[in-house]
């Protein structure tokens, strides 16, 4: 076989085998560019854009632990009556239909609500926690078919 390379190289013109070089040089350095340099850079793009949103969900997170740790120390807001009675009033009156409704101790609750509307429902968890001294602890929403809400919602009292 080298011999026929050979032979055939050999019959070559000097301008000939010129070109052939070039063109193999060519060729090589187009095979290294599609087969090393670009996914590498792909890679390190990729990794680039990784790291801009891990930083953005970090700082995202410790804005929202500085604002849960502000409620934790805010001045806990007195409840006339229990919790589990005052939760379920402030549902009903907020016009959900509450499904469930549990002491977990004497300071905090959990609610089950088949079906609420996202908005209403979150817009009155937030409302709990500013105006009535309420911190959501856990929260579990389900989609029903119907664009509602399954919800099971663990509200606690700040402590004092």
């Amino acid at each position: 076989m080298s011999a026929r390379l050979r032979f055939w190289w050999g019959e070559r013109s000097e301008r000939e085998q010129r070109l052939l070089l070039a063109m193999a040089a060519l060729f090589a350095v187009v095979f290294a560019w599609l087969l090393v340099i670009r996914p590498l850079g792909d890679a390190l793009a990729d990794a680039r854009a990784r790291h801009d949103r891990a930083v953005i969900a970090l700082a995202e997170a410790r804005g929202a632990a500085g604002t849960i740790g502000s409620l934790e120390k805010s001045v806990p807001v007195a409840l006339p009556t229990p919790i589990n009675i005052f939760v379920g009033q402030r549902a009903a009156e907020a016009g959900f239909t509450v499904e469930r409704i549990e002491p977990q101790g004497s300071n905090a609750v959990t609610l089950s609500i088949a079906a609420a509307r996202p908005q209403a429902f979150f817009a009155w968890a937030s409302d709990m926690e500013r105006s009535h001294g309420l911190i959501v602890d856990r929260l579990t929403a389900r989609p029903n078919p119907d664009k509602t809400l399954a919800v099971q919602a663990t509200f606690r009292a700040r402590a004092g």
